[in-house]
């Protein structure tokens, strides 16, 4: 897969959240994970994330969207329920991007939204957890840009690394 990207929140307050979103982060192959005016009391995040992300992936902590540099080329995609946002399932993720999720009890600030390149939105009937939304959006970007084989018309899969165009029938299809 071709590319970088990164992902964040803006004033995340759960440590444990943070946490699960480095966790995630690692294990999608993130460039960097971030978080704009976070609580402070975020060292808890360490429990959460034990594949202990810190000492293989870069985390950033601004204070404001001010003091954020992102690499020269990267799009900062918002995760936000508006009622113009793309939906995920229909976006196209940018080669480079940084992804910008809200915080637990809130949305992205308008500042925030005004620096966006992209927003999207997560195809679900209300807002779902920081980590979760986090997990959904890598996993979205992975799946369409990971040069998997389409998906087959009959239940079941490809072999092996999902690359090969060898069909694995489900069980009810011998």
């Amino acid at each position: 897969m071709r590319g970088y990207f990164a992902i964040g929140s803006e004033r995340i307050s759960k440590p444990m959240n943070l946490g699960a979103l480095m966790r995630t982060a690692n294990a999608f192959g993130a460039s960097f994970v971030f978080s704009i005016n976070a609580e402070h009391r975020l060292r808890a995040a360490y429990q959460a994330d034990t594949s202990k992300t810190a000492g293989q992936v870069p985390y950033y902590q601004w204070d404001n969207v001010d003091e954020m540099q992102l690499p020269r080329g990267c799009q900062m995609v918002g995760i936000e329920l508006t009622d113009d946002a793309v939906m995920l399932p229909t976006f196209r993720h940018p080669p480079q991007a940084a992804y910008m999720l809200g915080p637990e009890k809130g949305d992205l600030s308008p500042d925030i939204l005004a620096r966006c390149d992209h927003v999207v939105k997560i195809p679900t009937k209300f807002c779902i957890n920081v980590s979760l939304a986090g997990a959904l959006v890598m996993y979205d970007r992975h799946l369409s840009m990971g040069g998997y084989a389409p998906r087959p018309i009959m239940p079941g899969g490809t072999g092996g690394d999902g690359l090969s165009r060898t069909y694995v029938p489900g069980r009810d299809r011998k």
